[in-house]
């Protein structure tokens, strides 16, 4: 068993380490001197060749990877052209705010999307069943913007009931502790901070949180009617038990499994998904900068953002093999996994 995970951590960094090769090489030959993007269009041609050569861009390509390399072998992830700062220290500002909003986004997935999913399985062929499938397939087939720009226009502009963008009011800004807007008004002991920036989360959330929510209930729904199918449900139901209780003790745990896989994906990939979302919203979070590097071919950030959000999906299915191992005790005693 120990084994295995120390052949899937291995594994990770191996992809990690070829999603680096890719982004690193995409970067750079991408249209556009990020030299003279940098330093705009009245600097000099004396001052442009400065910096390429202070940044090794006239290097040969696997010079430059090499270089980096070494750098981030040492905690260096470069230097952004775009904010002047070392690419670390823009990640530390710019990840707990995109953390946090994914975090709300996954608890929405889980108390929306497994609800909806029990709810239409135990109601098969029903009226429930039949919104649930509309519901989720709808949710599932428009994209994370999408529904950002709707929600906006809907519970933003029309009925202004949430606000259209940032994080908290300004007037409201806590001082800055962990970076997590929820925690920072917690610890100053402000509930109306803490209100406000819940409240300003909601739209954001939703929007990202929409697709999982669709996905996560149409799985949770197909593997519980499998489940329903089974011998030992049908035993259960003839002895009289009531179907809420065959729905959540006898038929979700085993068909939480698959949809645990997903879930764990699907939180991984809300820092993919976010990059928009984090745009239309106008939120202070890592995707918004990533978007902003890449718009202006800032070669260290945009790699180092791109490695955060692999890293951080690969965490993810290791972390999702390790959860179902917990929750079905038979599958880490399998020698298939072992």
């Amino acid at each position: 068993m120990q084994n295995a995970y120390i052949s899937r951590l291995v594994s990770a960094l191996v992809a990690l380490l070829g999603v680096s090769i890719v982004i690193f090489s995409i970067a750079r030959i991408m249209p556009g001197d990020p030299a003279r993007i940098a330093l705009g269009p009245n600097a000099t041609a004396a001052q442009v060749e400065a910096m390429r050569e202070a940044r090794h861009l006239n290097d040969p390509l696997p010079m430059q990877y090499i270089e980096y390399v070494k750098s981030v072998a040492q905690g260096d992830l470069g230097h952004s052209l775009y904010t002047n700062r070392p690419v670390t220290t823009d990640i530390a500002q710019f990840l707990p705010p995109t953390l946090e909003l994914i975090l709300i986004s996954a608890l929405l997935m889980v108390l929306l999307g497994l609800p909806l999913g029990v709810i239409s399985a135990r109601y098969q062929g029903k009226w429930p069943d039949n919104a649930g499938r509309i519901l989720s397939l709808i949710a599932i087939c428009t994209p994370a913007f999408v529904w950002g720009v709707v929600l906006q226009l809907s519970l933003g502009y029309i009925w202004p009931v949430f606000p259209l963008e940032g994080q908290i009011a300004t007037s409201m800004r806590p001082a800055v502790v962990t970076g997590f807007m929820l925690i920072d008004t917690w610890i100053a002991g402000d509930p109306r901070a803490f209100l406000n920036a819940l409240y300003h989360m909601v739209l954001p959330a939703l929007a990202l949180a929409l697709s999982g929510i669709g996905q996560c209930a149409r799985l949770t729904r197909s593997n519980m009617i499998e489940t329903y199918q089974r011998p030992y449900t049908e035993m259960v139901r003839a002895y009289g038990v009531k179907p809420g209780r065959i729905a959540w003790r006898y038929a979700f745990r085993p068909a939480f499994i698959p949809t645990l896989t997903i879930l764990g994906l699907e939180f991984a990939a809300l820092l993919g998904n976010a990059f928009l979302v984090e745009k239309v919203f106008g939120w202070p979070g890592l995707s918004r900068y990533g978007v902003e590097v890449i718009l202006r071919k800032d070669l260290d950030a945009i790699v180092g953002t791109v490695l955060i959000i692999a890293a951080a999906f690969l965490i993810m299915n290791i972390l999702v093999d390790l959860l179902v191992t917990l929750v079905n005790p038979r599958i880490r005693l399998s020698p298939r996994r072992a």
